[in-house]
């Protein structure tokens, strides 16, 4: 029994799966974060071409 149970805490993949989950939901929180800052340059510069072309077409 004893053996068992010292068996069960040298086992480390619990923990490993653990770290990749949080790795994996820092990475989505960044990339979160840099396309809803690029988004809002990006709705810019497309608002400014639509403008240009709309006066060229005028």
């Amino acid at each position: 029994m004893l053996r068992a149970i010292r068996k069960f805490l040298r086992r480390d993949g619990g923990a490993t799966a653990i770290e990749y989950g949080l790795i994996a939901a820092l990475v989505s929180v960044a990339a979160i974060g840099a396309l809803q800052a690029m988004g809002g340059s990006l709705d810019t510069m497309f608002s400014h071409v639509s403008t240009q072309l709309n006066e060229a077409v005028s």
